[in-house]
């Protein structure tokens, strides 16, 4: 076991802080006394549907400033930080750096299962590929993930368990089919997780956090278009342009912070009056539906 086992704070694992919210997260974590196994993508294309030729070598450029990222911050923070390169669609790797994520610290905490990547597409547009590769990464990634720390957390009787589902869980729209897809069976999900684990004291929650949801928050075009979906498209593009401006990723971090802190953590915190506004607007369309065509149902 390693001699950082006997300093005090919380132990967190992060599934992507090398960028965006992610590291919000690590310094927000760290700033609370905690110490940090913070994980990014070793390499490869940018998360979700594989890309080719330019976009191929972006992603690889992003994952070489993300892990340059982690490595700067053990720097700064010595004996408290443990950068683990990770590709999080690799079941086999998520177990391996859950294993050693706890022998270098001795426990595990707080996870926070915040990988994901969103992408623009019609659902009738994305390969069988492209679907796949979408789904490893917004729900199997966050599945093999739970998977491997629950045997941690069920055996110290104690943790916390956060699943970052942003806001496509509220509700998907026009080109983002595949990404709230994602999201809805994550939180679908991590609602019957949490009944399952609190019969040994861990605790699971569902983080929306607005604009900035998970490590890579800018959404990407990915599916090859079709010319008959041209008109909604460019209307779904002038509709995300003009949406919110995106909350500052430490205005999540601090929200996070309190979440794992509080003794009764609700099940689903929803983080900045923008994705409040859309889930009220949501769920009461759907309860005036419900109500509407209730008589239907007898």
């Amino acid at each position: 076991m390693n001699a950082t086992t006997a300093e005090p704070g919380r132990v967190w694992l992060i599934a992507e802080a090398g960028r965006g919210p992610g590291r919000a997260f690590a310094e927000a974590a760290l700033a609370a006394g905690g110490r940090v196994a913070v994980a990014t993508r070793t390499g490869g294309p940018p998360e979700g549907p594989a890309a080719v030729g330019e976009a191929a070598g972006a992603g690889e450029a992003a994952c070489a400033r993300a892990w340059a990222a982690l490595e700067e911050l053990a720097a700064a923070h010595p004996g408290r930080v443990l950068p683990l390169r990770l590709d999080i669609t690799d079941r086999d790797a998520v177990f391996a750096a859950v294993a050693k994520a706890v022998a270098h610290f001795g426990q595990l905490d707080v996870v926070v299962n915040n990988a994901g990547s969103p992408s623009l597409g019609m659902v009738e547009e994305f390969t069988e590929a492209e679907a796949r590769a979408q789904l490893d990464l917004d729900f199997f990634g966050a599945l093999w993930m739970t998977q491997a720390v629950l045997p941690v957390l069920r055996t110290q009787g104690t943790g916390h368990l956060v699943q970052v589902c942003a806001d496509a869980a509220l509700g998907g729209l026009p080109g983002t089919g595949l990404y709230s897809a994602g999201r809805f069976a994550l939180e679908g999900l991590s609602e019957s997780l949490a009944a399952e684990a609190a019969a040994f004291g861990v605790k699971v929650s569902i983080l929306r956090p607005g604009g900035h949801g998970t490590g890579s928050p800018a959404p990407r075009h990915c599916a090859r278009p079709l010319d008959d979906y041209a008109a909604l498209r460019a209307e779904a593009a002038r509709e995300f342009t003009a949406g919110p401006v995106q909350e500052d990723p430490a205005f999540a971090a601090r929200a996070l912070v309190g979440l794992v802190e509080s003794d009764d953590p609700p099940l689903r915190l929803v983080l900045g009056s923008a994705v409040h506004n859309v889930a009220f607007d949501i769920s009461g369309r759907r309860t005036n539906t419900w109500v509407t065509w209730e008589e239907a149902g007898h």
